[in-house]
């Protein structure tokens, strides 16, 4: 499927889309991504992996903070896995 994004390398500088944002849900008990159309509950590595896409990091940049975060874990693929499923959703751009 082409969802008009640009291939995901360590370079690219993901945001997420105008109009979402991270927010606690209390209901929920969880930070959740909202959008206009609805929203996607995150685990608290998503919320984090979420924040850092502010448009300021690259993707390579957000793995070494997440990794320094999460004691040198091997997080590079889950990263960009989440990046991509949110982008093919609509909810992130780079």
């Amino acid at each position: 499927m082409d969802n008009g994004l640009t291939p995901l390398t360590p370079k690219v500088v993901p945001r997420i889309l105008h109009g979402a944002r991270l927010e606690w849900d209390e209901v929920r008990r969880r930070q959740v991504l909202l959008y206009p159309e609805g929203l996607v509950t995150l685990s608290p590595t998503a919320a984090d992996v979420v924040r850092l896409c502010d448009g300021g990091h690259t993707l390579a940049q957000i793995v070494e903070a997440l990794k320094r975060q999460y004691r040198g874990e091997s997080i590079a693929h889950d990263v960009a896995a989440l990046v991509e499923g949110l982008g093919a959703k609509g909810l992130m751009t780079w």
